[in-house]
């Protein structure tokens, strides 16, 4: 069992969850073999609900590191983009 991820990997794991989708049978097997480093389908499935409680804390924050710990309880008026798209380069 291989529980470190190299950057690399992680990457090749987020494309192989678009490839193996929901419905592939024995998607986890498939991605486990094709990330390789020894990887079992328990690390694939224990790095894919990470994944997803990753994405849903940035989801619940607007993607903003850390704004779930504000102290002034108002809006920021730093000019900070975080979260938000930028319209000007359209």
């Amino acid at each position: 069992m291989s529980s470190s991820w190299t950057d690399d990997q992680n990457k090749l794991f987020e494309s192989l969850l678009a490839i193996y989708d929901k419905d592939t049978p024995d998607r986890w097997q498939k991605i486990a073999r094709a990330v390789g480093g020894g990887k079992s389908v328990e690390d694939v499935k224990r790095h894919y609900h990470k994944l997803q409680t990753d994405l849903q804390d940035i989801e619940s924050t607007g993607g903003c590191p850390g704004s779930n710990r504000s102290s002034s309880g108002g809006s920021s008026s730093n000019g900070s983009s975080c979260g938000k798209a930028n319209d000007d380069k359209r």
